[in-house]
């Protein structure tokens, strides 16, 4: 399998065992070894009593996006900080898009950011997550 299929794979398998993921609406747009591109829209449900988005909307799914993109590799791989900054407000109906841009990828340690836009291809959030890579593979036949 070459390392396109294996990402495609690990995601598949991820998204599928993922209820929190599923639960959100997220949909994978396109996966590249190291790299994801995820969509979600905003649901009613989703707003605070600010009739904005929760916070937490924008930050799962940049942290699904960094799950896919760091574990495409098919080694296990856990998230040891995230951070945001939001830029700009989220409403009910808004549909965003997280696309990660891997900073570094070591032994042990991978370090990306997470641009966080809109449908109007404005920039709501950034997100910036270090994982932990581990010692096991999704897939007994990648270790």
């Amino acid at each position: 399998m070459d390392k396109q299929q294996l990402a495609e794979k690990v995601v598949d398998k991820m998204m599928a065992d993922d209820a929190f993921s599923q639960w959100l609406g997220i949909e994978v747009l396109d996966i590249k070894p190291g790299y994801a591109k995820l969509e979600i829209t905003v649901r009613n449900e989703m707003v605070n009593g600010f009739n904005v988005s929760h916070g937490g909307i924008a930050f799962s799914v940049a942290d699904s996006a960094l799950a896919f993109a760091s574990n495409s590799y098919g080694r296990v791989a856990v998230a040891m900080e995230n951070n945001i900054s939001f830029m700009k407000k989220v409403i009910s109906g808004d549909t965003l898009f997280a696309e990660t841009e891997e900073l570094s990828i070591g032994r042990r340690i991978g370090v990306y950011n997470i641009s966080i836009t809109n449908q109007d291809e404005e920039q709501i959030a950034l997100f910036r997550g270090t994982v932990f890579r581990t010692q096991e593979y999704h897939f007994k036949e990648n270790n």
